[in-house]
């Protein structure tokens, strides 16, 4: 939660939960799987409660009508700042500030704002970015969602976009940011990596650099957004390699259990304040219980993703030299992985860690693909990612099914291709499983 003065303005209440400063011991700076215990939330205003309660209301009393003013100052922008307080739960609440304040330690973001899903958080996004006429780049593949969002909602109102594949080269994304600039005002500059569902990687940084090379310091410098789902935010921070806002589902690793749906925009406190002005308008703010779920899961974080990322390093290991096997997409193997010399080199400059989501590339077509798929009894046949279970899908004929073919095969998202998220079952039973899976191709 933001912190507020408690009396210096007439009128103005203070939070219900301000937030706790304790985040040094000793001198030490504390780490974020510590601080997930309980940064931004005080027992003592919740009656000693361990774990904050839930808050199941739809609106907050205000001390006084001179407060009620001077939030709704604040909500509507009128005043810069936001609410100094809690006013109506399409604006705040302590559950979801709370949660803001923890998804934005991880990455030392100054502000965070969560979402009814993953794909209200993008839709909130653009909504807050882009005016009619305007363009967008962004990298290729996305998530299917978000391509047609981009392509075929935004496009009815007369948005552009033009796009560069994931691996783009300094000099392929120079290319892509002059013809933009040419075509009218750039709204945003929108990346995921690694790609849906290729794993392919960005140059964030590379990016960046085009960027200002291009536009300079001009007031209408079009932000870098970056889906940050497949490895954030343990495995890759963007913040810190020249992105100013950074999209999570959290439906995914961050909520980790498969029983949630909610997203998030990370970011500087300029940037997440104009988003946040179109989410007290259109609504999209996540609710109070899944707010709380989320706060459960961040407890456990670190330990589920490395688990898996173990996993999925001893998976994949099986996985290369299986005979039925064309190729993995694997971050981990960059390095020994003869033509994929540029993936290697972003690899190294931005990741911390290969994930536990890669793409299996079969010997074969769709008919290998569903064959493999339905003969497999540990790992479920699910879309979705970073659950505490084992899932596979197709994305050619599932997630990514609305995509042109041409766009597909141009993407590389082909019929043998498998997605797999290693979840944190026994590694050596998720082995026996895909190769008796295989054995049914």
């Amino acid at each position: 939660m933001t912190d507020t003065p408690e009396v210096d303005l007439p009128g103005a209440a203070p939070r219900r939960h301000p937030k706790p400063r304790i985040d040094k011991v000793g001198g030490r700076k504390l780490k974020p799987s510590t601080l997930m215990m309980g940064h931004g939330y005080d027992p003592m205003l919740s009656e000693g409660s361990l774990k904050p309660p839930i808050f199941l209301t739809s609106t907050f009393v205000f001390p006084n009508a001179a407060a009620g003013k001077r939030h709704f100052e604040g909500v509507t922008g009128k005043r810069p700042g936001g609410a100094d307080g809690l006013v109506y739960s399409r604006f705040n609440g302590p559950n979801q500030e709370i949660l803001e304040d923890r998804l934005g330690v991880w990455e030392d973001a100054e502000d965070a704002l969560t979402f009814s899903s993953g794909m209200s958080a993008i839709a909130t996004l653009f909504l807050s970015m882009v005016r009619a006429g305007d363009t967008i780049i962004h990298s290729g593949p996305l998530y299917a969602a978000t391509e047609t969002l981009i392509a075929r909602i935004l496009g009815r109102f007369g948005v552009h976009f033009v796009d560069f594949p994931a691996g783009a080269t300094r000099a392929e994304i120079d290319a892509v940011m002059a013809k933009a600039n040419g075509m009218g005002r750039v709204a945003l500059i929108y990346l995921e990596s690694p790609a849906n569902p290729t794993n392919a990687l960005v140059d964030v940084q590379a990016v960046a650099a085009a960027r200002d090379a291009v536009f300079g310091d001009s007031p209408d410098k079009p932000p870098i957004a970056i889906d940050n789902t497949f490895l954030g935010p343990l495995w890759f921070q963007p913040l810190q390699h020249g992105a100013d806002i950074v999209v999570y589902s959290l439906t995914k690793y961050v909520g980790g259990h498969s029983d949630l749906v909610a997203g998030a925009l990370l970011g500087s406190k300029k940037q997440i304040e104009m988003i946040r002005l179109m989410r007290n308008t259109i609504g999209t703010i996540t609710d109070p219980n899944t707010a709380w779920m989320l706060l459960r899961s961040l407890e456990t974080l670190e330990l589920r993703m490395t688990r898996a990322g173990e996993n999925a390093a001893k998976v994949c290991a099986f996985l290369r030299n299986h005979p039925k096997v064309e190729r993995v997409g694997y971050l981990g193997f960059l390095d020994s992985t003869p033509g994929d010399e540029r993936q290697a080199d972003i690899y190294k400059r931005h990741e911390m860690g290969p994930g536990s989501t890669f793409s299996l590339f079969l010997k074969g077509g769709e008919r290998e693909s569903f064959a493999f798929l339905d003969a497999l009894r540990i790992a479920k046949l699910a879309v979705s990612l970073g659950g505490t279970e084992t899932l596979a899908s197709h994305p050619a004929g599932m997630t990514h099914l609305s995509v042109p073919e041409a766009r597909k095969a141009a993407l590389g998202i082909t019929d043998n291709l498998v997605r797999i998220s290693i979840g944190v079952e026994d590694a050596d039973d998720l082995i026996a499983d895909f190769d008796q899976a295989l054995a049914a191709i």
